[in-house]
């Protein structure tokens, strides 16, 4: 796989910065979902050039609709669950979903080891989650099915890209497809919500590093990752978000690790360590 699993954990890890940096800007999550997708998107769709075009396919197409779809529903959650729940929720979920449809969509039946660090991974998650004493009521529950849809989502555009990569796609141009795309759809939301936020100079920075940084960045390395490495195995990869995303609530926003929680942080990176190291061919 080379390089491609380490392309994708540099991804994952950019993408667990998303939900700390949303917090610290005075908007709420439909305006910030759009800002941060019509800046990074624009400079994805920019950066594939005259390959863009070429590149448009309608898998690419609902693709983008799912990318647009997933950034509300994430930050959505955010705001309902906390930084932790969220992410971990979302992303947690990604793997099993994206597992489950490229099998049913391209008969690729993941492996035994995937399957048992997917799970470890997954558990990992989930000790993340009882760690943080959350309650269940109030908006925590429309949050996690907010999450939820936002894992569904993330599944289908990742299987997607994936998809029109292996039938020879350039990855920066399916990349910019699909996030071009989804700046296109959010630019009505954002100008329908409002945008007098980006006046203040820290709603400005934390936007402008969410769409170059958390964004265009990170799906750039994304997709080059996708070149070389199974999209469930990416999917599992990608679980070093909430992991990210756990350690930044606990140094900048001062959050607290509780025993369970650091056990399944080092169950987690277990599993994902299991999944990066590639599997050795059976001697014949």
């Amino acid at each position: 796989m080379k390089n491609g699993p380490l392309a994708v954990i540099a991804a994952s890890a950019l993408w667990g910065t998303a939900g700390t940096a949303g917090l610290l800007v005075s908007a709420d999550s439909v305006a910030l979902a759009a800002a941060r997708l019509v800046i990074g998107g624009t400079a994805l769709a920019l950066f594939a050039g005259s390959g863009l075009r070429r590149a448009i396919s309608p898998g690419l197409l609902l693709g983008a609709v799912a990318v647009a779809a997933y950034q509300l529903c994430f930050f959505a959650a955010v705001g309902r669950t906390g930084v932790a729940i969220g992410t971990v929720v979302a992303i947690g979920s990604g793997p099993v979903f994206t597992g489950l449809l490229s099998w049913a969509l391209h008969g690729r039946r993941p492996s035994g080891r995937w399957t048992l660090a997917t799970t470890a991974a997954v558990c990992g998650c989930a000790a993340l989650i009882a760690g943080g004493g959350a309650e269940a009521g109030g908006q925590v529950l429309p949050g996690v099915l907010l999450a939820l849809l936002g894992g569904l989502l993330y599944a289908f555009y990742a299987v997607m890209a994936a998809s029109a990569i292996d039938r020879g796609a350039e990855s920066g141009a399916v990349m910019g497809v699909m996030f071009g795309g989804a700046a296109a759809i959010m630019v009505p939301v954002l100008v329908l919500g409002g945008f007098e936020w980006l006046a203040a100079p820290r709603g400005l920075l934390a936007v402008l590093y969410l769409g170059l940084g958390t964004t265009a960045l990170s799906y750039f390395l994304y997709g080059r990752g996708l070149r070389t490495t199974p999209v469930a195995t990416a999917a599992t990869l990608a679980l070093t978000e909430p992991a990210v995303a756990a350690l930044l609530g606990l140094v900048v926003l001062g959050e607290r690790l509780a025993p369970v929680s650091v056990a399944g942080l080092v169950l987690l990176a277990l599993g994902l360590v299991a999944v990066a190291v590639p599997e050795r061919e059976a001697v014949r």
